[in-house]
């Protein structure tokens, strides 16, 4: 499955390009304000994901960490928070273990993504954001290239394709 979104200025542009595409059989979605909304298009928002991939990891991660940092102290034996006697100190390494458990999890889970961002899908939704309208093609290859042409006459903002490959056999 291939699919082609252009990011156009408003309205009107949107539903002149959709028009162009019908007339010749070409099937499309428009996306903005009025329209299909991200979401129900299935335009993935990435901070979303990230915090629930965060939150996944953190359910292994902050109770392992605790487990290992007690484990660690009780172990070795380090006496080093001596205000807090033996049982204290192992509790402590525990709590900081479980305190690096959740750093990993915001690491590894994505969190990064989403101090930084990542995808397309953000920008995208960024544009939608703006008051732009996004029209959506999806078919095979061969269509893609057919409704660029018809696109590139709305001289849309952004034209982008991508082939999604997660299906093949």
């Amino acid at each position: 499955m291939y699919y082609l979104v252009a990011v156009l200025a408003d309205r009107i542009q949107a539903e002149a390009a959709y028009l162009a595409l019908e007339k010749e059989a070409i099937k499309s979605t428009i996306l903005g304000k009025g329209y299909k909304t991200a979401d129900e298009f299935g335009l993935i928002d990435p901070q979303e994901q990230a915090k629930k991939q965060v939150r996944l990891m953190a359910i292994w991660l902050v109770p392992f960490g605790f487990f290992a940092g007690f484990t660690f102290s009780y172990i070795t034996g380090l006496d080093t928070f001596a205000w807090a006697g033996e049982i204290g100190n192992h509790i402590v390494g525990g709590l900081l273990g479980a305190a690096s458990g959740a750093m990993g999890s915001v690491f590894v889970g994505g969190g990064v993504g989403l101090i930084t961002g990542g995808g397309d899908a953000l920008p995208y939704r960024n544009r939608l954001d703006a008051g732009k309208y996004l029209v959506v093609v999806q078919g095979s290859e061969m269509l893609t290239k057919q409704a660029t042409r018809i696109l590139r006459q709305f001289e849309p903002e952004n034209l982008q394709g991508y082939a999604d490959t997660t299906n093949t056999y």
